[in-house]
C-alpha cells in the first residue's frame, strides 16, 4: 500500500501541511520537528511526489549549471569536477537536484538555457563563465530568472557573482617568481573573451611593470582550458629569439601540456624554465616537478554560487559580489634548485 503524506503526519503527531513544509524546507519549521518527520518518512518508505508538488507551486526544485563548452571538452580539465562539488554539496543539502547543461558555441548556449528557462525546467542557474557582451546574461535578467556567476562581470556591476580577485591573483604568482630572480616572464592565457583571462593578464603585467621588467607581446600566447592549448603554446613561445625562462600559467590541467612541451624540447623545469599555474588541483602536486600553483578555493566558488542562487529564489538579500581569498602553493616547478620550499 502507498505511503501518503497523511499517513506520515500522523505518525509524527503533525498537520499534512506541516510535512509538507519540512519537504520544501520551510524555515518556520523547527529543527526537532523537522527531524522528527523526516525520521518517520524515512521508517515509512514515504517520498513525496516532486512532479505533482511541482505542479501546484510551480517549482521544480531544480538549478542548471550552463557550461561554457560541450561536456564532453570541458570536463576534461579537472577543476570543474571541483567546482561542480561545491555547487553539488550545497544543492544537495537544500533538497535540489542539479542539471547539467551547454552547447558547443554561443548560439547553442543561448537555446538551450531559452529553452529551460521557457519550458518551466528550473527555478535558477548558474554561470560557469563570464565573457563581454554576453546574450545569455542578457537574456537571464529580462526574463527575471535567478542566476549566479563564477567569475566577474565585465558588462553589469549588479550581476550576483562569485570570483577571486584574479588581477591580485596573477600578481602574486608573478611576484613569486620575480623574487626567485626571473626576469624573462612570459603568460600561457586561457580565451581572451573572458574576463578571467583578461583580470589575470592585467595582474602580471601590473607586477611586471612595477618590477621594471620588460612585456613583450611575443611572450604572451592565448589558448583553451587544455591540455593541448599548453603543449601547443610552447612551440610558439619558446620559437621566440629570446625565450621566457619563467611563466605564469592560466590554469593547472594548461601547465600539464606545458611541462610536455618543454620536456620535448630539451627544456628542464625550474633549471630552464619556472612555472606558476592556477587552480592547485589534486594532481599539481603530482607532476614531475610538482607545479607551484594558485589556490583559488575551486569548491568554495561552486558551493557560494549555488548558495547564492538559493537565497536569491527565495528572495532572501545577498550579496551581490562575493570574493573567495587565494593562496600561493609553492613547489618546486617555481623555484630556483638552490632555494628551499
Amino acid at each position: 500500500m502507498t505511503v501518503t503524506i497523511k499517513d506520515v503526519a500522523k505518525e509524527a503527531g503533525v498537520s499534512p501541511s506541516t510535512v509538507s513544509r519540512v519537504i520544501s524546507g520551510h524555515p518556520r519549521i523547527s529543527a526537532e520537528t523537522s527531524r522528527r518527520v523526516k525520521r518517520i518518512m524515512e521508517e515509512l518508505g514515504y517520498h513525496p511526489n516532486l512532479m505533482a508538488k511541482s505542479l501546484v507551486s510551480r517549482t521544480t526544485r531544480t538549478v542548471a549549471v550552463i557550461f561554457p563548452k560541450p561536456a564532453e571538452e570541458l570536463l576534461l580539465n579537472f577543476f570543474f569536477y571541483e567546482l561542480i562539488r561545491g555547487v553539488l554539496a550545497q544543492l544537495t543539502r537544500a533538497g535540489y537536484d542539479l542539471l547539467m547543461a551547454g552547447g558547443s558555441n554561443e548560439q547553442e548556449e543561448l537555446d538551450t538555457v531559452a529553452r529551460l528557462v521557457k519550458g518551466g525546467r528550473i527555478d535558477g542557474l548558474i554561470l560557469l563563465y563570464s565573457r563581454s557582451s554576453d546574450p545569455i546574461i542578457q537574456f537571464l535578467r529580462k526574463e527575471k530568472i535567478p542566476f549566479a556567476l563564477i567569475g566577474r562581470s565585465l558588462d553589469y556591476e549588479d550581476v550576483p557573482s562569485v570570483d577571486n580577485d584574479n588581477v591580485q591573483a596573477a600578481y602574486d604568482a608573478t611576484k613569486h617568481l620575480i623574487a626567485q630572480g626571473q626576469k624573462r616572464i612570459g603568460f600561457v592565457s586561457g580565451p581572451a573573451r573572458l574576463a578571467m583571462s583578461q583580470d589575470r593578464l592585467s595582474g602580471y603585467k601590473k607586477a611586471l611593470e612595477e618590477a621594471a621588467l620588460p612585456f613583450r607581446p611575443g611572450w604572451i600566447v592565448e589558448g583553451e582550458f587544455l591540455i593541448e592549448s599548453g603543449y601547443r603554446a610552447m612551440a610558439s613561445i619558446m620559437s621566440q629569439p629570446e625565450p621566457p625562462t619563467a611563466l605564469v600559467v592560466i590554469d593547472d590541467v594548461v601547465a600539464f601540456g606545458v611541462l610536455k612541451g618543454l620536456s620535448e624540447l630539451g627544456c628542464r623545469v625550474p633549471q630552464d624554465v619556472a612555472i606558476v599555474s592556477f587552480n592547485n588541483i589534486a594532481l599539481a602536486e603530482l607532476t614531475i616537478p610538482p607545479l607551484s600553483s594558485v589556490d583559488v578555493g575551486t569548491y568554495q566558488l561552486g558551493y557560494t554560487a549555488s548558495q547564492m542562487v538559493l537565497n536569491l529564489m527565495k528572495e532572501i538579500e545577498i550579496t551581490t559580489r562575493q570574493i573567495i581569498p587565494h593562496r600561493l602553493v609553492v613547489r618546486e616547478s617555481s623555484l630556483r634548485p638552490e632555494m628551499p620550499v
